[in-house]
């Protein structure tokens, strides 16, 4: 297990964290976030998504976000979900140096989410994996519902070590687990990075929390102690999955990096700074803050 104590944040409240909001986030208000995560120390930040407007309204600018992101030279990585080759051709066009590809560990969630099985969906990423590597794009891969699905019920751990191995096998330099619906516990999420080490490396691992039962900080831990170094978060627990009912924010960064920093690990982050942010999507934003552990 290394003993590395640097713990890379993926930030990722611009995307995950605004999609599902009912009201639509004017795009100068979606940069200024972006801009003060930044300053806050972030350097990899998933800004917005090239997904049809038809189904996430919200991301409906990201043409915009994303021209407006592409000549920045401060160090931080800006990252685009593409959800299929027609989605990475615009982000191609649009200067995206980082994508992320989207498939699920259960087949009820894969047909909600995109309506297609999971073969299909890695099908699916195959050309964008090609255009990735002809234009020396980094491609990041997710694996939804590794705990459990709001359709299927469990998950087995099978599942999602094939669908995490052929994501890394495919050329995804990152392979993101998610919690989706934040049922996970620490001995389930254990059990589950165990295997999937197996065929991913460990430093190519990351873990996607999300905080409905309130456990994402101690399935954090848990990962820590396997040797995980990367982990997902959004700036004051933005989020939640449209295709998956009653699944509440992704866990709040400040409490990530709040528990991190008081564990001994660095994160480079200012957490002043981050609770500024939290105060910035309540009242500049006009968004709820969720309730999430401290």
């Amino acid at each position: 297990m290394t003993q590395n104590t640097h713990i890379k944040i993926y930030e990722v409240g611009p995307r995950d964290g605004l999609q599902n909001e009912k009201q639509i986030i004017p795009t100068d208000q979606k940069l200024a976030l972006i801009a003060k995560l930044a300053e806050a120390g972030l350097k990899y930040i998933e800004a917005t998504s090239f997904v049809s407007p038809k189904w996430v309204p919200q991301m409906a600018d990201h043409n915009d976000i994303m021209h407006a992101l592409r000549n920045k030279d401060d160090g931080v990585t800006y990252a685009a979900l593409v959800p299929n080759d027609k989605g990475m051709t615009n982000a191609v066009h649009c200067g995206v140096k980082e994508v992320a590809v989207f498939a699920a560990a259960s087949e009820g969630f894969s047909r909600k989410n995109i309506n297609c099985t999971i073969a299909e969906s890695i099908a699916r990423f195959e050309p964008v994996l090609q255009t990735a590597k002809a234009e020396q794009i980094a491609v990041r891969g997710y694996v939804s519902c590794v705990a459990g699905c709001p359709y299927d019920g469990d998950v087995p751990v099978e599942s999602v070590v094939s669908v995490s191995k052929q994501l890394y096998k495919m050329g995804c330099y990152e392979i993101s687990l998610g919690d989706t619906i934040g049922i996970g516990r620490p001995a389930q999420i254990t059990d589950i990075i165990t295997a999937v080490s197996d065929y991913v490396p460990l430093e190519h691992i990351a873990l996607h929390c999300h905080d409905t039962h309130g456990r994402a900080l101690d399935n954090i831990k848990a990962a820590l102690a396997c040797g995980v170094r990367v982990f997902d978060s959004a700036a004051g627990g933005l989020g939640g999955c449209p295709y998956a009912e009653g699944a509440s924010g992704n866990v709040a960064t400040d409490a990530v990096v709040k528990m991190l920093h008081e564990s001994g690990y660095e994160t480079s982050i200012d957490l002043d700074k981050l609770h500024a942010i939290t105060n910035f999507i309540r009242n500049k934003m006009n968004i709820e803050q969720r309730e999430t552990c401290t």
